[in-house]
């Protein structure tokens, strides 16, 4: 492409050529390659004879590649170049050279700018990374999907971004030695205003419980919507209280911050103050009267839902994290990957139901649209009547499942209209699951009849969707590939690895 041939051109690696001499003052800043569409209308100029004004048209129809406009411009540019005693077969050549540069060339100014702010990222990126991810991070907090796709960038950079908390987290997120701190203005409902009010407070002295945060804040700015916030996302759990005791205990918890703030208002000093402890700061919030800190502690499950609420995403953890094996195993690639399939082909994803709506068509049936989510993204799944009869109840449980269908792709869009759907831990049985191969390698030396009668009991044991394929490997480099019938398709379970090493000595199991 373009930029190999430039770059190859500027270290010397292929020799700079002009199609014709007129050519070498025009591209020579650029070693012969067409680059700027100044350069494309300047060769319209002086090879073809156009005018400024029909040289901007010819930038507009090659920029917009119209096929009929292009028609014109090619026999005007052919006509004009003869009477510059052009050769014509050079002409054609020049002409095809512009219509595909301008295709993606920008112009002068534009691409200057371009090229530093590339430079300058790709400088902070290599160098500072975590702020480089912090202010990434920030600069899209509104956008779900975005700050969803920055964190796992975070993960795989080994970058840890730790949860909100009241006593570390700034307005937008922020570092903290090799780690990310959440922004409070991440958090669903909590507006400016209400972070704004308890920075300023926070400014005297960290908080040190609900009660002595309840306290200090204007409560007209941070009201009981802000404070549920708050402690869903994880904010309050500096304070050592679960979140589902905070929650119950928060109208308790407020009646008592109200006490604290009318006394210290009519100058009476509340025996805290006396104890020279800052308000409410020695108040455990286990003694709060009222249906307090009786609430069981929240399971895992619950707490996710709570930080998908409050803050769009599952945060501390993610409830397809446990099935990081199966989703290699039955699906074509993450949610993130369908952009680059093509249009109709058949795909399966994983991941769980974050929306759903149902419809009844004209005739009368229920269909539903809803909304999978991975690690990586999400994508709008049609799920026609006939499915949906079958697969309406599973649909609306929590379960993670494998869905399996065929990609509709418009312009920027991608959906997935549904063939057929299981739950992750079920998705062998899927009709149309596209699995994976699973390889077997073995030293023939290793092999008996017994080893053998062995090795099919474990397989036999792990029945599932890959076809299994034996590599016998013989010391003379030779090696005999056998193909299992049916009969012996497996899942390829950590398990089941593990015990196919145990058993034959030099093992080595590839699934693709």
């Amino acid at each position: 492409g373009m930029v190999d041939d430039f770059i190859n051109r500027k270290h010397g690696k292929t020799p700079i050529q002009y199609e014709v001499p007129e050519l070498k003052e025009i591209l020579e800043n650029t070693y012969g390659v067409m680059v700027y569409q100044e350069q494309v209308m300047e060769i319209a100029k002086v090879l073809a004879g156009y005018t400024p004004g029909d040289a901007d048209v010819l930038r507009k129809a090659m920029g917009k590649k119209l096929p009929e406009e292009m028609l014109v411009q090619r026999t005007k540019f052919l006509e004009g170049s003869k009477k510059k005693n052009i050769p014509p077969k050079k002409a054609e050549k020049i002409f095809d050279l512009m219509a595909k540069f301008a295709g993606y060339g920008f112009n002068k100014s534009h691409s200057a700018a371009y090229a530093l702010i590339a430079y300058q990222t790709a400088y902070l990126k290599a160098h500072y990374p975590v702020e480089f991810m912090a202010a990434l991070l920030g600069s899209d907090m509104g956008n779900t999907d975005q700050v969803v796709k920055y964190i796992n960038e975070c993960k795989e950079m080994g970058i840890g971004v730790d949860p909100p908390s009241l006593n570390e987290s700034s307005t937008e997120f922020t570092v903290s030695g090799d780690r990310i701190r959440f922004g409070l203005a991440a958090i669903k409902n909590v507006g400016t205003a209400a972070i704004d009010d308890i920075l300023s407070v926070r400014g005297a002295a960290p908080f040190s419980s609900l009660v002595d945060f309840l306290s200090r804040v204007d409560s007209r700015k941070v009201n009981k919507k802000v404070v549920e916030s708050l402690i869903k996302c994880g904010a309050f759990d500096f304070s050592g209280e679960g979140r589902a005791a905070l929650l119950g205990s928060l109208d308790g918890a407020m009646e008592t911050a109200q006490g604290v703030q009318r006394d210290r208002t009519v100058g009476q000093g509340s025996l805290f103050d006396a104890l020279g402890a800052s308000a409410g700061a020695g108040t455990p919030v286990k003694s709060m009267p009222g249906p307090s800190g009786g609430a069981p502690p929240m399971n895992e499950k619950e707490i996710l839902a709570l930080e998908k609420e409050t803050l769009g995403f599952y945060f501390s953890s993610h409830p397809l994290a446990g099935f990081k094996k199966e989703l290699e195993m039955y699906t074509t690639g993450p949610i993130e990957s369908l952009g680059e399939k093509a249009d109709k082909s058949e795909v399966s994803v994983g991941g769980i139901i974050t929306e759903l709506k149902e419809i009844t068509t004209k005739k009368g049936d229920r269909m539903a649209f809803l909304r999978l989510e991975d690690l990586t993204g999400s994508v709008e799944v049609v799920v026609f009547s006939d499915l949906y009869k079958e697969v309406r109840e599973l649909i609306s449980s929590d379960a993670p499942l494998v869905i399996t269908g065929r990609l509709d792709k418009e312009e920027d869009e991608v959906k997935l209209v549904a063939s057929d759907l299981a739950p992750v831990d079920d998705a062998r049985n899927l009709k149309k699951v596209k699995s994976r191969d699973t390889h077997i390698s073995i030293p023939a030396s290793e092999l008996d009849t017994a080893k053998l009668g062995e090795l099919r009991d474990v397989l036999k044991a792990s029945p599932g969707a890959s076809r299994v394929y034996l590599h016998l490997i013989y010391p003379d480099d030779g090696t005999v590939i056998i193909s299992l019938n049916d009969g012996l398709k497996i899942s390829p379970t950590e398990e089941l690895r593990a015990r196919i090493k145990e058993l034959i000595a030099g093992a080595a199991l590839k699934t693709v």
